[in-house]
């Protein structure tokens, strides 16, 4: 991996490939090796920038508190040290956070955007709270609250069937280290609502959603995209795609990619 500074912190990242930029970016307890399927067959026709998004992997944090501003922020700042102009986000989860951020401070860098089990919605009053007691829960038992967390992000079918996965998305979610978990909840709770940047941003947009998601209320999150010309991909597994529906979602992304 190669890293910049920002902000006297390190921010790890890989660049492979050639092409038009791709930048993946990954989700909460997640870090770039999330995309150690897909980012060899995207780095066959393009470049490829993964990020280690600020306290994940092997990325510092900058406080208590990492706002998906921040965390932009710091995106930026590796894709001016790569002299990158153009761009296409990507990103998962919380990872899609950031890109909505990215692209509200960066619009004119941005050519494309594809949202992967994310919302540009904010988070309701329910889902703050839960945060809370999330943090409260990694604070009391870090193993526990991690391993427990991570389970029940597959679909319930598949937290039997593809419990090599589970075990390896655990264990790359154990080497976040407790800043970063908390900086990132609490920045994800203050986040804002970007729904907007969806209906008034000429760059080319797509969303991917499973359909039984643990996390994100399939219904609802569909409703972001109604009435505009948005593609709408639906896996029938839960949020974690890249794990539950690989094959499904690279050819999703690269058939978004060839449009553009």
């Amino acid at each position: 991996m190669q890293h910049i500074y920002y902000k006297n912190a390190k921010i790890s990242f890989t660049d492979e490939g050639k092409g038009k930029a791709i930048v993946l970016l990954h989700g909460f307890l997640e870090n770039s090796n999330m995309w150690r399927f897909l980012q060899p067959k995207l780095a066959e026709r393009y470049r490829v920038i993964c990020i280690d998004l600020l306290g994940h992997g092997n990325s510092d944090s900058v406080g208590y508190i990492h706002t998906m501003e921040e965390m932009a922020d710091a995106v930026y700042e590796v894709l001016h040290h790569l002299n990158l102009r153009k761009i296409v986000l990507v990103g998962h989860s919380m990872g899609g956070y950031v890109a909505l951020a990215f692209s509200e401070l960066y619009t004119e860098m941005v050519k494309g955007l594809v949202l992967v089990n994310s919302t540009s919605k904010a988070d309701s009053e329910e889902r703050k709270t839960n945060r809370d007691r999330a943090i409260k829960a990694v604070k009391h038992n870090y193993i526990a609250a991690i391993s427990m967390s991570i389970a029940n992000l597959f679909s319930e079918e598949n937290r039997d069937k593809l419990t090599e996965e589970i075990l390896w998305a655990k264990d790359e979610a154990l080497s976040t280290p407790l800043q970063g978990i908390i900086a990132a909840q609490e920045g994800m709770k203050l986040r804002k609502d970007r729904e907007r940047l969806l209906h008034n941003t000429s760059f080319a947009k797509m969303l991917i959603l499973g359909k039984k998601d643990p996390v994100l209320n399939y219904e609802e999150s569909k409703l972001q995209v109604e009435e505009t010309n948005i593609p709408l991909i639906t896996f029938e597994d839960g949020h974690m795609s890249h794990l539950e529906n690989k094959a499904e979602l690279e050819l999703a992304i690269l058939e978004f990619l060839k449009n553009i």
